[in-house]
C-alpha cells in the first residue's frame, strides 16, 4: 500500500503524527512563498488578502458539505468555540465528554455564568436531558482515536432541545463529514486537512445560528474595504463571524484542500484506515492493546507513550498523548511505514 500522493511529499521521517499535524504539501508551500516574495517586493494587491480566503472558504465548505456563507473563517478553533460560549444565554448547561480537548471545552469553564457537566464519550447522546442547551463534543477524540456517536448524540440533542457544537478537526480530511447535520462545527486546517498553522473555520446553520459577534472587526462587514472606520454593518453570511485572518497560512491552506478533493474523502479514509488497521494488528503480534476504536485512522496504546522520544531518535515520528503512544495515518503514508514503526517498537 503506497502513498496516495507521492510527488507532494518528501518527508524525512517516518511521519504518523497527523493527529498533531499534518504535512504540508509541496504546492502549499510553493503558494506561502510566492505570497511571501510579493510582500516583500510590495508588489500591487499583496495586502488584499480576501480572494485567497474566498477561495479557501469555499474549499472548505465543499469538503464539508454547507454553502460558503456559512463557513466563517479564523485562525483558532478555541476562539471560535469562545464565540459560541459567549452567545449562551446566562444559566446554560453545557455536555461534554469526558477528556476532550482543551480547545473545545476550556472556553465554557472559562465563561462565567454556564454550568458544564462531563460524561463519558459512550455515555453523552444517554446523558442529554431537558435543560440541556448545547452538547460540545469531538466527533474524533484527540487523545486516543475514538470516534463518537454523533447521530445519537445529535438526535438526543434534537428531542431535548439543545444545540449541537462538534469539533471536526481529528476528523475533516480523512472522515466524511456533514457539517450540515449540527448547528455548529470548528475545525483547524493544519491537522488533516495539511495546511500551515493559522487556519480554522466555523460553520453555522442558515440562520447563522444567533450568535453574538463579539469580536467582529472590519473583516466582518458586508464591504470590508467600507467597513475600515467606525460601526460596521455585519454581513449577511458567516462571514459576521471572521476573524481577520493571517495572509500566509490562507495562501498555503488551499494545496491540502484541492488535493483531498480531487483525491475523495472516500478513497483517503479507506487508505488511512487500512493503514491503521495494520498498525493494530501488528501491536497485537507484539502484545500490545491498543484502545478499542474500530475504523479510527488514529491508533492510541495505553502506557507506551514513553516510547515516543526513543521512536524519535530512530526517525520515527508519533506522540505522546494522555501516557499513550498515538500514531495517525493520513495519504502520504504507505504501509512500508506501519512496518517501520513496528520493526522499531519489536
Amino acid at each position: 500500500m503506497e502513498s496516495l500522493a507521492p510527488a507532494h511529499f518528501a518527508p524525512e521521517t517516518v511521519y504518523l503524527n497527523t493527529a498533531a499535524t499534518g504535512l504540508v504539501p509541496a504546492p502549499a508551500v510553493a503558494a506561502m512563498t510566492e505570497a511571501a516574495t510579493a510582500f516583500s517586493l510590495g508588489r500591487p494587491g499583496a495586502e488584499d488578502h480576501f480572494p485567497v480566503v474566498e477561495a479557501v472558504r469555499a474549499a472548505f465548505a465543499r469538503l464539508v458539505g454547507v454553502p460558503a456563507r456559512q463557513v466563517a473563517t479564523g485562525g483558532s478553533a478555541a476562539v471560535f468555540c469562545g464565540l459560541v460560549a459567549q452567545s449562551l444565554p446566562e444559566g446554560s448547561e453545557v455536555l461534554c465528554a469526558e477528556g476532550d480537548f482543551s480547545s473545545l471545552v476550556n472556553p465554557f469553564h472559562v465563561r462565567p455564568g454556564l454550568g458544564v457537566r462531563t460524561v463519558p464519550l459512550e455515555e453523552v447522546a444517554g446523558a442529554v436531558r431537558p435543560g440541556t442547551a448545547l452538547v460540545a463534543v469531538s466527533a474524533v477524540q484527540s487523545a486516543d482515536g475514538r470516534i463518537a456517536d454523533l447521530g445519537a448524540i445529535t438526535a438526543a440533542a434534537r428531542a431535548h432541545g439543545a444545540r449541537t457544537l462538534v469539533d471536526i478537526s481529528q476528523a475533516a480530511g480523512w472522515l466524511p463529514v456533514d457539517a450540515g447535520a449540527y448547528d455548529f462545527t470548528v475545525c483547524v486546517g493544519y491537522k488533516w486537512l495539511m495546511g500551515p498553522r493559522g487556519t480554522a473555520f466555523l460553520t453555522v446553520p442558515e440562520d447563522l445560528g444567533g450568535l453574538t459577534p463579539v469580536f467582529a472587526g472590519w473583516v466582518a462587514g458586508e464591504n470590508p474595504w467600507d467597513s475600515t472606520y467606525g460601526k460596521v454593518s455585519l454581513a449577511r453570511s458567516a462571514r459576521r463571524y471572521d476573524e481577520n485572518p493571517a495572509l500566509l497560512p490562507y495562501a498555503g491552506a488551499l494545496g491540502g484542500l484541492r488535493l483531498i478533493e480531487e483525491l475523495g474523502t472516500e478513497r483517503i479514509a479507506a487508505h488511512d484506515r487500512a493503514l491503521a488497521e495494520r498498525f493494530r494488528a501488528g501491536l497485537a503480534a507484539l502484545g500490545h492493546r491498543p484502545v478499542a476504536a474500530p475504523d479510527s485512522a488514529v491508533v492510541s496504546v495505553p502506557g507506551l507513550g514513553h516510547a515516543a522520544e526513543r521512536l524519535a531518535a530512530e526517525g520515527v515520528r508519533v506522540s505522546a498523548r494522555a501516557g499513550g503512544l498515538r500514531a495517525s495515518f493520513h495519504l502520504y503514508n504507505s504501509a512500508t511505514d506501519v512496518d517501520r514503526v513496528l520493526k522499531t517498537l519489536s
